[in-house]
């Protein structure tokens, strides 16, 4: 083979079978779409399995009527690998901690069995090291913008730096207290980033509310609210404050075109949900009506106009709105509801600020009716929405101060971000210098790596002679397949791994 890179003359070169004994692959069952009960078996998802951590919450429960095979049940100790998934996660390998019973391997995962003198640990982190994860990358079959898979065979032939056994220790022992510590540093980031999201929350709900905190729910409303001292979501507007629907400010409100539109035609240009992003009309996917003799005037967009989103199978992303900045002969279509303010009323971001803010976006996602996977709003809905009023002038000195703090939390999110991914890159480092045999020193007293991939050679050679006479064995001395196992009638046998 071409060496990809030195490694120290203790090391040895070797295939990903040289030191696995066997892989064991699950079994497919329909099951049902919830989370296995406790006294139920469970067959694990993908998302089972993610980077050093096994979430034994990510599974489907099996009918009762299965038949189970208790060889395919997780244990404690096991090193499980996704054998499909997307690009990034296929072959992500987890070394199994904890593990409730009656849970089992998918058709999606496999268990590797090291061999003996083969640290289980070392074997994890050398799976998620980079020269690894490259080689699963690129054995992998399927799209790349898809589902991946790797079969067994793809993954036994992956080349691995295979240090002696007491050189494997060492490596973990320090990789154990590195990315112990890196993984502190990670969640100490994870923590900051809710703080600056929490805070952004808060803020936001203050401004909306004048300086005073609101409560969780925000009544209906039929028509104009003009008394400063009306409660609004549990708390007061301040003096000079009112309340007004947000129908009862606008001049008119209505669907978009339902014209067919395309990328290649050349009719009006026409605005559709991937348009609506982070508050702003975006042109950047603009499809076109194919009809070029429609006319379709009456859509066009103003300045000052609000654009929702009004369908959607996420309802996070319901009642997304933008504010369009200038008079444009571009029309919207009918996913989105457009809504045109009185002028001089009120300044179109407020009202746009207002209907972003918590408690609104609570109360529009529990609004928002479902069918067939797709939340739907409608117009009554969005024209009953109270809008706090405060004095124009105060609206715009809330959002021009609101816009500065945003600024401010927006670099702090973007620092996170940056140290988030300095920390992925050193742990990418740490695992790159482990395994170049750099990250710790070599000792002359170590077994040579050779001489440990020879032993295992020789265990395997003295167990085939055993492995024949099995497979001599007549359908009458063969063990009878595992029956069907449910409830209380099911006895955990023990099997080696």
């Amino acid at each position: 083979m071409t060496v990809p890179f030195a490694i120290p003359a203790s090391w040895s070169w070797g295939k990903l079978s040289d030191v696995v004994s066997r892989i064991e692959a699950g079994k497919s069952f329909t099951c049902h779409p919830r989370r296995a009960r406790a006294d139920e078996w469970g067959v694990i998802k993908v998302s089972a399995m993610t980077w050093g951590e096994f979430r034994e919450q990510e599974n489907k429960a099996v009918p009762t009527d299965r038949d189970i095979d208790p060889r395919h049940e997780i244990r404690p100790g096991d090193l499980l690998i996704s054998r499909a998934n997307t690009e990034q996660y296929v072959g992500a390998p987890v070394l199994v901690q904890n593990c409730r019973p009656q849970l089992l391997l998918s058709d999606k995962s496999l268990r590797l069995v090291p061999a003996e003198d083969v640290d289980p640990r070392w074997l994890l982190a050398a799976l998620a090291s980079p020269f690894v994860r490259r080689q699963i990358s690129s054995r992998a079959s399927g799209q790349q913008d898809s589902m991946r898979n790797i079969s067994q065979g793809a993954l036994l032939g992956i080349d691995l730096p295979i240090p002696p056994l007491a050189e494997q220790y060492r490596i973990v022992d320090f990789l154990e207290d590195a990315l112990a510590a890196l993984g502190r540093g990670i969640d100490a980031l994870a923590a900051a980033e809710v703080k600056v999201q929490a805070l952004d929350r808060h803020l936001r709900s203050h401004a909306v509310g004048g300086g005073r905190s609101l409560g969780e729910t925000i009544p209906m409303r039929l028509h104009d609210v003009a008394d400063a001292r009306t409660p609004v979501l549990g708390g007061y507007l301040p003096d000079g404050w009112s309340v007004a629907t947000l129908g009862s400010i606008s001049s008119d409100w209505g669907y978009g075109t339902s014209a067919k539109c395309s990328y290649e035609a050349s009719g009006v240009p026409v605005l559709r949900i991937p348009n609506v992003q982070n508050g702003e009309i975006s042109l950047s996917d603009v499809k076109y009506s194919v009809d070029v003799a429609q006319s379709l005037d009456g859509f066009f967009v103003n300045s000052g106009d609000l654009l929702f989103v009004r369908t959607n199978g996420s309802p996070r992303l319901i009642g997304r709105v933008a504010v369009v900045r200038q008079d444009m002969p571009v029309a919207f279509a009918s996913y989105l509801i457009r809504f045109r303010l009185k002028p001089g009323v009120v300044d179109p971001d407020w009202v746009a600020f207002v209907v972003s803010s918590p408690a609104w976006r609570r109360h529009i996602e529990k609004a928002a009716a479902s069918s067939a996977g797709q939340y739907n709003l409608n117009s009554k809905i969005l024209a009953r929405l109270p809008i706090p009023m405060p004095p124009l002038n105060e609206q715009r000195a809330l959002l021009s101060s609101m816009a500065e703090t945003r600024t401010l939390i927006n670099g702090v999110d973007r620092e996170l971000i940056a140290a988030r991914r300095r920390a992925a890159a050193l742990r990418a480092s740490l695992l790159a210098e482990a395994f170049a045999g750099r990250l710790v020193p070599q000792d002359p007293d170590d077994e040579p790596a050779s001489d440990l991939l020879a032993r295992i050679r020789a265990d395997r050679e003295a167990a085939l002679p055993m492995q024949k006479a099995r497979s001599r064995r007549t359908k009458k001395d063969l063990p009878a397949p595992p029956t069907r196992v449910t409830g209380d009638d099911y006895q955990q046998e023990a099997l080696p791994l």
